[in-house]
C-alpha cells in the first residue's frame, strides 16, 4: 500500500478515536472501562479494615462494585463518582437490586472536584498521572484516613502495606496479577517535642526534634540531656512509633515510645528497657515549635511494584 494510503487509514483511525472519546465524555458508555476483579475488591476492603463505622468514597466507581460490596459485607456507607452516565445508571440499579440504596449512591462528578472530607476510606483504580494529581488532596484529609489503590502506587508516598494477588481473568496492566497499595494519611509530627515522664521512680526527660517526609520521621533526641539515636520512627495515620537508645554495653538503655498525635500533643506509653528490667508509664509530649514537613514529591515514574 502506498504511503498516501497508509496516511489516509491512520487519519481515519485517529478520527474514529476522537469521535469515540467525544462520545465517552458525553456519557454514552464508549469509555474504556476496566472493572476491578471481585477478589481484588474483597482484598482491598479487608486490607483497609472496612467496618460499619466507615464512610467510603470510590473515585472512578464504574459499575459500583467496590462501594456496594462495602455496604453489603461490612455495613459501610458512602458513594462513588464517575463521568459515564451508562455506568452510573448501572451502579445505581445494582445498589437498588442489592438493597443498599439506604447506604450508598453514585453521582456524576469529576473526581478531582469531589469533596472527600467525609471519607474514612478512599478507593481507586486510576491511571498513574491521576494518582499524582490526587495525592495532595488525599494527604490533606484527616489523619488516619485510609487510601487503597489498585495496581498503581502513589509514587514517593510509599505504601504502609501492600499485597500481590494472582488474578487469572485479568487481561490489562500486568495480566494475571493485581497489586494493592494501602496508605494511611499521616498526622503532622514535625517539630520540637518535650516530655517529662516518671518511670520506676525516676524521671525521663525527653527532648526530640522530628523532620517529616510523608509518614517517615527522622531527627535528633536527648534523654536526660544524653544524646540518643532515634530509630524506627514513623507514623501510621495518627499513631507514632519510635525508640531511642542511650549508653552502650551493660549501661545501654532502650526507650520505646508508642503514641497518638493529636494537634500539638502526643499521648501514649513509654517502655524503658534496661538490661532484663522493663518499666513502663504513660507519657504526654508537647510540641514547642513546628518543624520541617514535606508532603510533596517530584513527579514519579509510575509502574506496578512486583
Amino acid at each position: 500500500m502506498s504511503n498516501a494510503g497508509l496516511k489516509w487509514i491512520a487519519g481515519l483511525m485517529a478520527w474514529g478515536a476522537f469521535c469515540s472519546m467525544a462520545r465517552a465524555q458525553e456519557g454514552v458508555g464508549d469509555v474504556v472501562y476496566v472493572p476491578t476483579p471481585q477478589i481484588v475488591v474483597d482484598t482491598m476492603l479487608k486490607m483497609a479494615k472496612v467496618s460499619a463505622s466507615d464512610y467510603i468514597i470510590d473515585l472512578g466507581s464504574g459499575d459500583g462494585r467496590i462501594v456496594i460490596t462495602a455496604a453489603k459485607q461490612f455495613g459501610a456507607r458512602g458513594f462513588g463518582v464517575d463521568l459515564d452516565k451508562v455506568l452510573l445508571k448501572r451502579a445505581n440499579e445494582s445498589a437498588q437490586r442489592e438493597g443498599v440504596t439506604d447506604k450508598v449512591h453514585f453521582v456524576e462528578q469529576n473526581l478531582f472536584e469531589t469533596d472527600l472530607s467525609k471519607a474514612t476510606v478512599v478507593t481507586s483504580y486510576l491511571l498513574p498521572e491521576m494518582n499524582e494529581r490526587l495525592r495532595p488532596k488525599l494527604l490533606a484529609l484527616k489523619p488516619g484516613t485510609r487510601v487503597v489503590a489498585h495496581d498503581y502506587h502513589m509514587g514517593e508516598w510509599r505504601a504502609d502495606d501492600n499485597d500481590t494477588l494472582s488474578v487469572p481473568e485479568k487481561t490489562v496492566g500486568n495480566p494475571g496479577v493485581s497489586y494493592i497499595f494501602l496508605y494511611y494519611v499521616p498526622a503532622n509530627a514535625a517539630g520540637k517535642w518535650q516530655a517529662s515522664v516518671p518511670v520506676g521512680g525516676q524521671k525521663v526527660a525527653l527532648d526530640v526534634e522530628f523532620s517529616q517526609r510523608f509518614q517517615m520521621l527522622s531527627g535528633s533526641a536527648k534523654i536526660n540531656e544524653r544524646t540518643g539515636q532515634i530509630q524506627g520512627a514513623r507514623l501510621r495515620g495518627e499513631s507514632v512509633t519510635f525508640w531511642i537508645n542511650t549508653g552502650t554495653g551493660p549501661s545501654a538503655v532502650r526507650h520505646e515510645f508508642n503514641g497518638k498525635v493529636e494537634g500539638d500533643t502526643i499521648t501514649g506509653i513509654l517502655r524503658v528497657h534496661a538490661g532484663k528490667k522493663v518499666e513502663q508509664a504513660p507519657f504526654t509530649a508537647r510540641r514547642l515549635a513546628p518543624g520541617k514537613l514535606d508532603l510533596s514529591a517530584a513527579p514519579a515514574r509510575f509502574a506496578p511494584l512486583a
